[in-house]
């Protein structure tokens, strides 16, 4: 009599057990704000100061009362000139300051004309050019109410968490943690990555050249993909190789890559075949849970923790086919990494897009289709879906997470995952 089959374990449950698994890792480093790139925000930003410090001018030209300037061609006096980086004297009455980009807005002026709106008259600097002052001004324009003003504190705050800890840090969070003047912030530690593959038939690139390869044989594709993947995601990466199909050399590298790495990853052998080796390695040192997740490609899949000094090194297992390893990590391997330093976000994100394509064939699995935008908007198939066509993810842009059950037609909306978002 057969075993009844192990139900398929939904991927939102899986992922949920596995981010309950993934505590933060304990520490912290300090980088330069130069070096910060892609790093975890370990500690709030907060700013000691407002941003912008003080009311300043959005645009070269002219700094009014609105008092003065009841109706077009008002003359004006310029009293003075205030150069980005200097402060100017209050605004007297009936008078303009010339005024450049950035640069204070003196008391008393409500508004800010740019220099095209006005004619300098009596200009021996230039003053339309931006190069000097004039004697007198002409405004050509009824300024409104704090036109071309910005205004003190707008941006941010004194007192305020600009930056939250748990933030992964971008181009854009850089340049706001430097506009409150941090140099230096406090990150998370990256975590430490062990990667291997398992499997006899696995040839690396440059090992063997294609007409020399035996029957059997593959070359590695899912070390080098999986390798960019951590770095992107700011791990430190040690690369094992490829483990032979022997129990007690999948024991040996387990044991010495768990003595120093946060996390090993390996992709091939967590299926139940008599060849692999994983499951019955990883319980001879720690615990293994092996799921069998109902997603499409990407079916095999395999958590679990092996004990070392002062603490724990989680293991992962990913399918062998390319599609399924690559995928696997995307929806899986991806938001634990970013947990263990602190990310609170890590669900991809998927917006809704028009298909136009037919999947008439409706699996029981939830199925994550490759495709890439058109030009107009829609969004094409890659012919092959195999979890072996490694070409679908290299020629897609995303994917269309289908659920379980569902045929999809053309002009339908689907949802769609950009890779851009699974790969950094």
């Amino acid at each position: 009599m057969k075993p009844t089959p192990k139900p398929l374990k939904p991927l939102d449950d899986a992922l949920a057990d596995l981010l309950e698994q993934a505590v933060p890792l304990p520490g912290c480093d300090i980088v330069t704000t130069f070096d910060a790139d892609g790093r975890v925000l370990a500690q709030d930003c907060i700013s000691a100061l407002q941003v912008p410090p003080q009311d300043n001018s959005a645009m070269d030209g002219y700094a009014v009362r609105r008092a003065d300037v009841t109706a077009p061609g008002a003359e004006l006096p310029v009293s003075q000139r205030i150069p980005a980086g200097s402060a100017g004297e209050p605004l007297q009455p009936g008078t303009a300051a010339r005024i450049f980009t950035g640069a204070p807005v003196p008391a008393g002026a409500d508004a800010v004309l740019m220099q095209e709106d006005c004619e300098a008259l009596n200009a021996g600097l230039g003053a339309n050019s931006g190069d000097g002052g004039a004697a007198r001004v002409r405004i050509n324009a009824v300024p409104q109410a704090g036109q071309w003003i910005r205004r003190a504190g707008e941006d941010v705050t004194r007192g305020a968490v600009v930056l939250a800890a748990g933030t992964r840090l971008s181009p854009a969070e850089l340049g706001l943690a430097a506009s409150i003047g941090l140099h230096q912030l406090q990150v998370a530690h990256r975590p430490r990555v062990a990667l291997f593959s398992t499997g006899d038939e696995l040839v690396m690139p440059g090992d063997v050249p294609p007409e020399q390869m035996r029957p059997g044989a593959i070359y590695n594709s899912n070390r080098f993909f999986l390798r960019a993947m951590l770095l992107r995601l700011g791990c430190e990466v040690t690369d094992f190789g490829i483990v032979p199909d022997r129990r007690d050399a999948t024991i040996d590298a387990l044991r010495q890559a768990s003595s120093a790495h946060d996390l090993i990853l390996t992709s091939g052998g967590v299926s139940v075949g008599e060849e692999d080796h994983i499951k019955p390695a990883v319980e001879s040192l720690g615990r293994l849970d092996l799921w069998q997740i109902a997603m499409k490609p990407g079916k095999p899949f395999a958590y679990g923790q092996i004990p070392r000094g002062g603490g724990t090194a989680h293991f992962m297992g990913l399918p062998g086919n390319p599609v399924s390893s690559f995928l696997t990590f995307a929806l899986l391997v991806r938001p634990f990494v970013l947990r263990l330093q602190g990310v609170r976000d890590v669900a991809p994100k998927s917006i809704a897009a028009t298909a136009d394509f037919t999947w008439a064939r409706a699996d029981k699995r939830r199925e994550f289709l490759r495709v890439r935008r058109r030009a107009e908007g829609g969004l094409e198939l890659f012919g092959n879906q195999s979890s072996g066509v490694l070409t679908s993810a290299a020629w897609g842009d995303g994917v269309v997470d289908n659920p379980a059950g569902c045929t999809i037609a053309p002009g339908d909306t689907v949802q769609y995952i950009a890779f851009s978002d699974l790969l950094s």
